[in-house]
C-alpha cells in the first residue's frame, strides 16, 4: 500500500541552517514573551480592580490556559498539514489584537473573553514553535537546543515584568496591555519577514504486503501511540506541574501575597518576577547540557525538588528580602529543569508526528496553566495565600515521586573509559 512519510529537510549536517532557524524562532519568542510578561505583575491587580475575589482573579489567568487547551492539538495537526510558518505568523497577530482589547475592557467578563482570545493566539505560536525545534534538533543536542530557545525566551520574560510594573505605576494598570499589543505587532512583522518553513518534505514509498510505516501522517500524525506511551504521559504530568506552578503560584498567588500581605509595590513585585527569569536564564544552559550528557530524568527530579522549596519559601516569607530569596530559589529549579521535559517529550516523538507530539505535550502543560490559578485561588480564599503555596509545593513533590519512580530514561548515559577497558 502507499503511505505518506516525511523526510527531514534540515539534516543534522546542515548545522548553519539549523542554527539560523533556531535564532530566528527564538527572536520572535523574545518579542512575544516580552509582550506577555509585561502583564504579569499587573494582571492580578487589574482583575482585582473590577471588585472580584481571588478565585475570580484566577479565572482571568485561567481563561488564557483554557483557550490553549482547546487550541493545542488542532494547532499540532494543522502544523503537520499546512506547515509551521502560517501559525508562527498568525499567533502573534491574534495575541496583539486581544491585548489591545484587554486594555480597553470595560467589564470583568469581557476581560476574561479577551484573555481567552490571547490564549488562542499564544497556542498557535507556541505549538508551531515547539514543532520547529523538534524538526531541527537531534537526541544528542536536544537539551541544549531547547535550553537556547528557552534562554532567549527568558530575555523577554525577564525584561517584561519590571517594565510592566514601571509602566503601570506611571500610566495606570491598563497601559501594559497597550504596550503588549504593540510588541505583538512587531513580532508578527518579524515572523512574516524571517521565519522559514521547516516542515519536512513529503515523499511516497510503496511498502510490501505486511509492512507497516513507522509513522502515520495522515491527518497530521497518529495520536494513539503517544497516549499509550507511559513515558509520554509521565512527562506530560511533569509539564502539567510546571505550568500549574507557573500560573498558579508565580503569576497569581505570589504577586497577591506580596501586594496584599507584604505591602509590596507593583514595581517591587515586577522586579521579583524578573529575578526569577534572570536566575532561570543563568542556569538553564547548564541544565540543558546536563540533560544531553547524563539524561533528562536525572535533571528533572532534583530540579523539581528545588522548585518546590522556592514555593514553600514564598509562603514562609515575611519580608521583601525573603520574597526575593524565594524568587531566586524558584528560578534555580525552574531553570535547571525547564528545558529537560520538552527534550524528553521530543525524544519520544517520531518523524511525521512532531506536530501532534508538540500539541499533546502543550495540552498537558496548558491544562496546568488553566487550572492552577483557579484551584490555588479557591484555596487562598478558603484558607490563606500561604496554604495555597504549600498545596502547590506538595503537588510538585508528588509529581516528582511518580516521575522518578516510573519514567524510563530516553538518553543513553555516556560509557566510561574504565567500562570500555573492562569490556
Amino acid at each position: 500500500m502507499v503511505e505518506a512519510k516525511y523526510t527531514v529537510n534540515l539534516a543534522p549536517a546542515a548545522s548553519n541552517r539549523r542554527r539560523e532557524v533556531l535564532i530566528v524562532i527564538s527572536t520572535v519568542m523574545v518579542i512575544v514573551l516580552m509582550g506577555m510578561s509585561i502583564m504579569v505583575p499587573v494582571l492580578p491587580l487589574y482583575a482585582q480592580s473590577f471588585g472580584v475575589t481571588s478565585a475570580m482573579v484566577g479565572m482571568v489567568v485561567a481563561s488564557f490556559g483554557l483557550a490553549r487547551v482547546f487550541m493545542d492539538l488542532p494547532s499540532g495537526h494543522w502544523s503537520e498539514r499546512f506547515g509551521r510558518r502560517p501559525f508562527i505568523i498568525a499567533g502573534p497577530a491574534v495575541f496583539a489584537v486581544a491585548s489591545l482589547l484587554c486594555g480597553l475592557a470595560s467589564d470583568f467578563w469581557l476581560l476574561i473573553l479577551f484573555r481567552f482570545i490571547q490564549g488562542l493566539g499564544s497556542a498557535l505560536y507556541t505549538t508551531a514553535a515547539m514543532t520547529v525545534l523538534m524538526d531541527i534538533s537531534t537526541k544528542e543536542d536536544r537539551g541544549r537546543t531547547f535550553s537556547l530557545y528557552q534562554g532567549t525566551l527568558l530575555l523577554g520574560t525577564g525584561i517584561g515584568p519590571t517594565f510592566g510594573g514601571l509602566v503601570a505605576q506611571g500610566y495606570g494598570l491598563r497601559a501594559p496591555f497597550y504596550f503588549s499589543a504593540f510588541l505583538g505587532v512587531v513580532a508578527t512583522v518579524w515572523a512574516f519577514w524571517r521565519i522559514p518553513e521547516t516542515r519536512p518534505a513529503k515523499r511516497h514509498e510503496t511498502l510490501g504486503t505486511g509492512e507497516h510505516p513507522t509513522v502515520e501522517v495522515a491527518g497530521g500524525g497518529n495520536l494513539r501511540p503517544l497516549l499509550l506511551n507511559v513515558n509520554f504521559l509521565l512527562v506530560g504530568l511533569v509539564g502539567f506541574g510546571l505550568h500549574f506552578t507557573h500560573t498558579g503560584s508565580r503569576q497569581t498567588i505570589a504577586p497577591l501575597l506580596g501586594y496584599n500581605v507584604l505591602g509590596l509595590s507593583e514595581a517591587q513585585i515586577g522586579f521579583a518576577m524578573t529575578l526569577i527569569s534572570l536566575v532561570d536564564f543563568a542556569v538553564l544552559f547548564f541544565g540543558g547540557a546536563l540533560s544531553d550528557r547524563f539524561g533528562r530524568k536525572v535533571v528533572i527530579v532534583p530540579a523539581f525538588v528545588v522548585m518546590a522549596a522556592g514555593v514553600v519559601l514564598f509562603a514562609l516569607g515575611d519580608s521583601y528580602a525573603l520574597f526575593l530569596g524565594a524568587s531566586a530559589i524558584y528560578g534555580v529549579g525552574r531553570g535547571i529543569g525547564g528545558a529537560a521535559p520538552m527534550a524528553f517529550a521530543s525524544d519520544i516523538s517520531r518523524e511525521g508526528s512532531h506536530g501532534v507530539a508538540s500539541g499533546l505535550y502543550r495540552t498537558f502543560c496548558d491544562v496546568g496553566l488553566m487550572i492552577g490559578p483557579v484551584v490555588l485561588g479557591f484555596v487562598a480564599d478558603s484558607t490563606s495565600y500561604a496554604w495555597a503555596l504549600y498545596s502547590n509545593a506538595a503537588l510538585i513533590l508528588l509529581i516528582t515521586v511518580f516521575f522518578g519512580l516510573l519514567a524510563k530514561e530516553t538518553v543513553e548515559k555516556p560509557v566510561r573509559k574504565q567500562d570500555l577497558a573492562e569490556g
